[in-house]
């Protein structure tokens, strides 16, 4: 059977159609200006986090696995007790942090899901805060979410925290009358103290700083932040903290996870 004319003509243009549609749609992607803060360091420091071999992150990673699979509290059973392998297990749970928890009726953070578990499955003590061993189990955790879109839950509970969040990153504070808006929104890419200022999304984190010579949260970063426009710095795990995380996880919804990272 043969095609008639205006058919084959339609047929043979089809790619040229289809080519011209996605054109079209490309836009409505690549609108997006949000940018990683990998690309605001320098190509040195950009490298060793690329390369796991040079990432000195790695090296909480590893602390974090053996952790993983080590028995603690009264019930001696470890995280793969209940969890098995945190390849398969954990797979995008870091993505998805903060969440909100039940039982504290609020929003908590990854290191505290860590916690909550250590003492309600586990029965064991806590983890302190910014230790070697909750950054490791942190670490760890996060890499299973590597390359994977930063994807807050859609949850009804979690907008009042995402909201006081983000009034407090357009909040001025401190002596210097500052925001964290100020600086990420309005200023980025410009340069302070030496630096280049980043859009401040919290891709990276538990991540290696070299001015810390050690891992850190991003709750160490913020309070830095606090601290370096001279205002009163919330205690560790405090809810403003937890709550401008949330804000955080939803202003970088969708763009790539890095953790561990490397920073300046």
């Amino acid at each position: 059977m043969q095609l008639r004319p205006t058919l084959l003509a339609l047929v043979l243009l089809l790619p040229t159609l289809l080519l011209l549609l996605l054109l079209c749609a490309a836009p409505v992607f690549a609108d997006d200006t949000r940018r990683s803060g990998a690309e605001f360091i320098s190509p040195s420091t950009r490298a060793m986090q690329r390369d796991d071999t040079l990432n000195p992150a790695m090296l909480a990673v590893g602390d974090g696995k053996l952790l993983w699979q080590r028995k603690a509290g009264r019930s001696d059973t470890s995280c793969a007790g209940c969890h098995g392998d945190a390849a398969l297990s954990m797979r995008g749970v870091a993505a998805r942090y903060p969440a909100f928890d039940a039982h504290t009726n609020a929003a908590i953070n990854l290191g505290q899901r860590i916690n909550a578990c250590r003492v309600r499955h586990q029965q064991a003590e806590p983890l302190r805060f910014e230790t070697e061993a909750l950054l490791g189990i942190e670490s760890y955790v996060a890499l299973q979410s590597r390359a994977m879109p930063l994807a807050p839950p859609p949850d009804a509970r979690l907008q009042a925290a995402v909201q006081r969040g983000q009034q407090l990153f357009s909040q001025r504070i401190g002596q210097l009358n500052l925001s964290c808006a100020q600086c990420h929104d309005a200023n980025w890419g410009r340069r302070l103290g030496g630096a280049t200022i980043p859009q401040g999304h919290a891709l990276a984190y538990p991540v290696y700083r070299l001015e810390w010579q050690g891992m850190g949260s991003l709750q160490r970063r913020l309070r830095n932040c606090m601290s370096g426009v001279r205002a009163d710095v919330p205690p560790p795990n405090a809810q403003e903290l937890v709550d401008l995380e949330a804000y955080l996880a939803t202003r970088a919804a969708g763009m790539r996870m890095e953790a561990p990272g490397v920073r300046p």
